[in-house]
């Protein structure tokens, strides 16, 4: 970073970046295959401790709520060296070839995320039309990533000054309101109760106990249901 800094991106070599660091070239590309992959040599490495995060996570939490624990894999290796971080960022801006690998990374992390929630869908909120659920979940992604490039870039323009952790917990909470609709528990996972526990009459009177977050068709079809059995 700093002969990038001293001398520009373009003109320092790679057996200047060796010399710099006190290595033969040979052991540079052992490492790297180059010079734009020493840029961002950290990638691979996050993208399996997200990768991580999203196995592990406990069968109780939302799947948005994993997806943006996942993410904050990144936001903790940018932050592990602000002044690399910032300076990186800066690089970024004036070298389209590292803005491009940049974006790729990002769409690594999108793909990641986007078969996760494609394997955490509620059935019953898409019983309608489950073809929409590749058009959800790549959405959701998309979402939470967005929001925490969003905040990340705010947090580097700043100088890597700030509680950015609150301000991605902030940013996530706007992704749950607007897309946690429709993603419930893993279709892998145990089956979830039904939408309307029980149904019962009395007299003229029907009785029937549903979920908070049962979807209100969902309701109607089971009190339609009970009233024709009563019939």
């Amino acid at each position: 970073m700093e002969l990038f800094a001293t001398k520009g991106y373009e003109a320092t070599t790679v057996d200047e970046i060796a010399a710099a660091a006190g290595v033969a070239r040979r052991t540079f590309f052992r490492h790297f295959r180059s010079k734009e992959e020493a840029i961002f040599p950290d990638h691979d490495d996050t993208l399996v401790r997200a990768e991580a995060v999203l196995n592990a996570a406990p069968a109780h939490e939302h799947p948005l709520d994993t997806v943006c624990r996942g993410i904050k894999e990144v936001m903790k290796m940018y932050a592990a060296r602000p002044e690399i971080s910032v300076a990186r960022y800066k690089l970024t801006r004036e070298v389209p070839t590292l803005r491009e690998a940049e974006i790729a990374s990002v769409a690594r992390y999108e793909r990641l995320f986007t078969r996760y929630l494609l394997g955490h869908f509620d059935e019953h909120a898409h019983a309608d039309d489950a073809n929409d659920d590749p058009l959800l979940a790549e959405v959701a992604a998309s979402a939470v990533v967005t929001a925490h490039n969003h905040v990340l870039r705010r947090w580097l323009r700043a100088g890597g000054q700030g509680d950015v952790e609150a301000q991605l917990d902030h940013a996530f909470a706007i992704v749950r309101k607007t897309f946690g609709t429709g993603i419930g528990a893993g279709r892998e996972s145990a089956p979830r109760p039904p939408q309307a526990a029980t149904a019962a009459a009395q007299g003229e009177v029907l009785v029937t106990v549903a979920r908070t977050d049962a979807p209100l068709d969902e309701v109607m079809r089971t009190i339609e249901q009970a009233l024709k059995e009563r019939s």
